[in-house]
């Protein structure tokens, strides 16, 4: 039996406003982020969001975040039942970082609103284009 997990890019939210409390909520958990976001900077950098073009330009931040997001969605198909689907919805390269993490496999970016699926099954993992 296999489990599947279908990754999606978010589309435009042109119109999608927060509420008064949407935006002090955002406020307030922004305020206690720490760290770099590097993948705007690399995307930057590559000119590209292409793994392989990212990995060029800052291979130790694609391979960290790739490991730790490929070992997420490594655990939402480990929840999953035989015959188990799950949707994750994101952004585009962390999608196809994930997918990399956990199989190794490279996915070409991701437009808005297409995916991936992504089949696990007792012959490994299996990538199937979604529009």
């Amino acid at each position: 039996m296999a489990r599947y997990v279908e990754l999606r890019r978010h589309t435009d939210a042109d119109g999608d406003v927060l509420t008064q409390e949407g935006v002090r909520a955002a406020t307030e958990i922004g305020a206690r982020l720490r760290g770099g976001y590097g993948w705007r900077e690399a995307y930057e950098k590559a000119g590209s969001g292409e793994l392989e073009a990212l990995r060029n330009v800052d291979p130790e931040l694609v391979d960290e975040d790739s490991a730790a997001l490929g070992a997420a969605l490594g655990r939402v198909l480990d929840a999953l039942a035989d015959g188990g689907r799950a949707l994750i919805v994101g952004h585009s390269p962390t999608n196809e970082a994930a997918v990399f993490g956990l199989t190794g496999q490279i996915v070409s970016p991701i437009s808005k609103g297409a995916g991936v699926l992504l089949v696990a099954d007792d012959q490994g993992f299996r990538l199937e284009t979604l529009d």
